[in-house]
């Protein structure tokens, strides 16, 4: 070998041997940390602790029962970059757990051998995670889990909703609730040797535990609501109506004790359903116009502040012209309802020429519908019942709408249809919780639908709230007791109500806006009423919806029989004791 040769490869040494110390001293001393945290990455692994989640129970008269409860199961992760991908096909893609299964193929969990995390399973039941463990493939986890089982079926199901794959809380309860109800996750991070044998001693061992849900106890009657469902079912068979829903509370504290919606689905198997719309509780998140039973606010705003009673006489031409606009009541080719007439009557047979002229009072003209007018129906309506704005119900709810007395076209008419019920969007627990406060003495109460928490196996309910505001005068509610009852008096002769009890309501039949106008087609029936016995404040408040779409739904011959059965139901269940 020449001088020249010779010299050449002790430099290429020395720029060989330059970049190796250089690199050293980047990897030892520049980026030391980084390296080492790499390192023990090697050896640490995280594993999260998932909190359990709460369960949800209702009452069974005066004990709760759970009906969402948790099943343990197994979410099953593989490290592809230590795994054995023959005995992985063997134990875990197989026909029994295809059903759970992340993917189709085991070649996809092993397309990138450089992963460490791969989960191939969720949900896997017990049995099936215990062969997979007896098998022992390796590189393989079991991370336990819960998923929700429902011993009740489909009861309820659009009020409690129900949990996704990922474990989040969908609609209702489920969703609402569902921060309380998750709880939070706690994490275990854990030093391994080089066999991924963890190590019992060392700084960097980490657990966290985890904080599981809460078990929230609904005041929700499971009897209540199976008796309501298997009513409204009936109905809705009877009639042809394919859509319905009611609530039932105790108008004396806003508690819910039944909410109701027709048809249901099954929250366990909750993706076989034609459309998202029956997931959606329609008490409290699908406003809509109810028409009549609003005659009820108009009135008790006038009954109020003294400007009419039940016996004030107005004139009824069977219609009112307003902004140009003929607004007809729905017994407009009965000649004997026309003349002179009372609020009573206006009452009895949904007259809107009735409300409109309390409408008129409440300006102080008899004569014309005025601003004045107007915006002590807003007062009324927005701020003492609560229409158009949210309850604050421990669920999701819709705040719907109601129009501003001054501003816009037309306000007159507006405010004229407004006065049954139309031109407005409310929801069921709005009204529902107007109306017990126009029947319990005057006082609006927050309604609710969470009683309390179940704690060691024990009830612990959450203190009750007292009334908001008072929302009319104990006179006024008595008032309209006595009007609701007037309602009724073919009901009492019939038998329908017994006697011993208090039993009043309201109809409403509303158009429904198809493309933007009012179809003289199809119309949505409502029922909203309260009941208990003789001579005592009302023990329940009932309120009823029922439609198809396309087509005419008369509340008297529709929403009102469901009334009816419900009430008396109502009356049987609680065991209610006739008055004098």
């Amino acid at each position: 070998m020449d001088e020249k040769r010779l010299k050449f490869l002790k430099i290429m040494l020395y720029v060989v041997a330059g970049v190796i110390v250089g690199r050293l001293f980047q990897i030892q001393i520049l980026q030391k940390n980084e390296w080492v945290a790499k390192a023990e990455a090697q050896h640490t692994f995280e594993n999260k602790i998932p909190a359990k989640r709460g369960e949800i129970y209702m009452m069974d008269g005066s004990e709760a029962e759970p009906v969402v409860m948790n099943e343990q199961v197994y979410t099953v992760i593989v490290d592809p970059f230590e795994a054995d991908e023959r005995k992985i096909k063997e134990t875990i893609f197989t026909e029994g757990m295809k059903n759970y299964l992340t993917v189709a193929e085991a070649n996809e969990v092993f397309a990138d051998k450089t992963r460490r995390y791969f989960v191939v399973a969720k949900n896997v039941p017990r049995e099936l995670a215990q062969k997979i463990r007896e098998a022992e493939p390796g590189a393989v986890w079991l991370r336990e889990n819960t998923k929700r089982v429902y011993p009740e079926g489909q009861l309820a199901a659009r009020l409690l909703g129900f949990v996704n794959e990922d474990g989040e809380g969908q609609y209702g309860v489920e969703a609402a609730l569902n921060e309380e109800l998750s709880g939070k996750d706690g994490m275990l991070k854990t030093v391994a040797d080089v066999n991924h044998v963890a190590l019992s001693i060392g700084k960097d061992n980490v657990k966290v535990p985890a904080e599981d849900g809460k078990n929230v106890v609904l005041s929700i009657d499971k009897n209540i609501q199976a008796g309501v469902e298997k009513i409204l079912a009936q109905k809705m068979a009877e009639f042809g109506k394919d859509q319905a829903s009611a609530l039932v509370m105790d108008p004396r504290d806003g508690t819910v004790l039944a909410m109701a919606n027709l048809p249901s689905y099954d929250p366990a198997n909750y993706g076989n359903v034609e459309s998202a719309e029956v997931y959606v509780n329609r008490v409290t998140s699908d406003p809509y116009e109810p028409a009549s039973v609003c005659k009820g606010f108009t009135f008790a705003t006038g009954i109020d502040l003294g400007v009419l009673t039940p016996e004030t006489v107005f004139y009824n031409n069977g219609y009112e012209m307003i902004d140009g606009w003929q607004i007809k009541n729905s017994t407009y080719g009965r000649s004997d309802l026309l003349g002179p007439t009372t609020i009573q009557n206006a009452y009895n047979w949904s007259l809107n020429t009735g409300s409109i002229y309390a409408l008129k009072l409440l300006g102080g003209d008899p004569n014309q519908i005025t601003v004045k007018g107007r915006k002590i129906l807003y007062d009324y309506y927005v701020n003492h019942f609560g229409l158009g704005k949210l309850t604050g119900i421990e669920l999701f709810e819709a705040e719907g709408l109601i129009n501003d007395p001054e501003v816009g076209d037309g306000r007159d008419s507006m405010y004229a249809n407004m006065t049954f019920g139309q031109n407005l969007m409310v929801t069921m627990i709005q009204v529902a919780s107007g109306y017990s406060a126009l029947v319990n003495g005057g006082e609006y109460y927050t309604p609710t639908v969470v009683k309390g928490y179940m704690e060691d196996g024990k009830l612990v309910e959450k203190e009750k709230a007292g009334p908001v505001r008072r929302a009319v005068s104990e006179e006024t509610s008595t008032t309209m007791r006595r009007m609701m009852w007037g309602t009724r008096e073919l009901m009492r002769a019939q038998g329908i109500d017994r006697a011993g009890y208090d039993v009043g309501g309201k109809t409403g039949t509303a158009q429904v806006i198809r493309d933007g106008a009012y179809s003289m087609d199809e119309w949505v029936a409502t029922y909203v009423g309260y009941g208990g016995a003789t001579g005592q404040m009302p023990q329940y408040l009932i309120m009823v919806r029922i439609w198809k779409d396309g087509e005419t739904t008369g509340a008297e011959q529709y929403a009102q029989p469901v009334f009816n059965d419900i009430s008396n139901f109502m009356i049987d269940y609680l065991k209610i004791k006739p008055g004098v």
